[in-house]
């Protein structure tokens, strides 16, 4: 078993002053590789993703979401206006390996805690600063948060069928994107500081992510006349992909069907129907719509395993479509070991996601759930003698 201290950043100290998502999502992959991450929380209040509640079910007095991307992480309650507690924290500062913030453009200036600044106490330090929009440009002062940055993306007009409309993605893709954007441009500073002893001041943006994020499908569109991406009109799964691309309805559930020559699903499904489209490849993007149609309305006649039986076996890419429920039962998920309960001494206990990267074959486990405000704050101080 891997132990913490194996792991390949132990001994580094984070400093997190960020809030929401997209910063906590950047540390919490570096505390899951054995950093110490200590939260720099507001007195009393903390960050406001304490209170950004999914549903009605809160754990300790916080919501799931500040359980689920803290976990592990310690708290030291600082008040940014209290001239003691500044110079506090820039003591801490001088100690550390890595700082991440995300406060709007101009804000960390006016604190003093600006990667300039900070340079001076710490030359060592690698600096992440994720924003909404990066640090100049007309929406620099705009909110920063994600469904508003999926809006300017142009990504809402990738899901859905032609003629929904805008389709956000279902989860917050850019505060995650950009938080993994930032933890990979964080190990790249630490590179750097190993090899020449120097600093970095490392920077993304939920635009920038989200950009990044369509790499594939705005780099066909950059260079193919720029023509706008035509989503299918029925069970459309991807703008720029031909039929039989999409997810299907059997008789007890749902079946996705990747990349598959239609002439290979006529003779396995015996639809003669599909004739008229099994010549010219560029058919079964041109008329996907129609074949799809076809393809729905035999699919529905049978059972999903129905169908995995006739396509697996003949390597067709497909999948049963599964809710949590089916997830969390299968073979294919538990033999991961992706969950895990992590605890705290008022009787806090939560089960939340592992993280997703192994370490010498092992999978790292922390078993400290996420800390209240300022739970850490006396201890830290007398630690670094603040």
């Amino acid at each position: 078993m891997t132990h913490n201290s194996d792991l390949p950043l132990a001994g580094l100290l984070v400093l997190d002053m960020s809030q929401f998502l997209s910063g906590p999502y950047a540390t919490l992959r570096l505390q899951d590789l054995g950093a110490r991450v200590i939260k720099i929380e507001r007195p009393g209040a903390g960050d406001l993703s304490r209170t950004l509640y999914l549903s009605d079910t809160e754990i300790g007095g916080d919501s799931t979401i500040f359980h689920a991307i803290n976990r592990g992480k310690e708290s030291l309650a600082v008040d940014l206006k209290n001239s003691d507690d500044l110079t506090r924290l820039k003591k801490l500062i001088a100690s550390a390996d890595v700082l991440v913030q995300n406060f709007r453009p101009g804000v960390i200036e006016r604190i003093g805690l600006d990667y300039e600044t900070v340079r001076a106490i710490n030359p060592r330090l690698v600096y992440g600063s994720i924003s909404g929009y990066g640090e100049e440009g007309p929406w620099v002062k705009r909110p920063g948060q994600d469904l508003l940055a999926q809006a300017r993306s142009g990504v809402m007009w990738l899901s859905g069928d032609d003629g929904d409309g805008p389709v956000p993605m279902g989860l917050a893709v850019g505060d995650m994107f950009a938080g993994a954007a930032l933890a990979q441009g964080l190990l790249a500073g630490l590179v750097k500081r190993g090899m020449r002893g120097e600093g970095s001041h490392v920077q993304t943006s939920l635009l920038e992510a989200l950009v990044d994020f369509q790499f594939e499908v705005l780099t066909t569109y950059l260079n193919d006349g720029r023509r706008m991406p035509k989503r299918a009109g029925f069970r459309s799964a991807h703008a720029y992909l031909s039929a039989p691309y999409g997810v299907y309805e059997a008789k007890d559930g749902f079946i996705a069907i990747a990349m598959t020559p239609i002439s290979r699903l006529r003779d396995l499904m015996g639809l003669e129907t599909l004739d008229p489209y099994c010549g010219d490849p560029a058919i079964s993007f041109t008329e996907r719509d129609d074949i799809k149609k076809l393809l729905a309305g035999a699919i529905a006649g049978k059972t999903v395993e129905d169908w995995m039986q006739i396509f697996e076996p003949a390597d067709i890419w497909c999948a049963q479509v599964l809710g949590w429920d089916d997830l969390l039962e299968s073979e294919g998920f538990n033999v991961l070991d992706l969950l895990q309960t992590v605890e705290r001494e008022d009787n806090v206990s939560i089960m939340t996601t592992r993280s997703p990267i192994r370490v010498n074959g092992e999978r790292p486990k922390f078993s400290r759930a996420a800390p209240r405000v300022g739970e850490h704050t006396a201890a830290i101080i007398e630690e670094f003698e603040l």
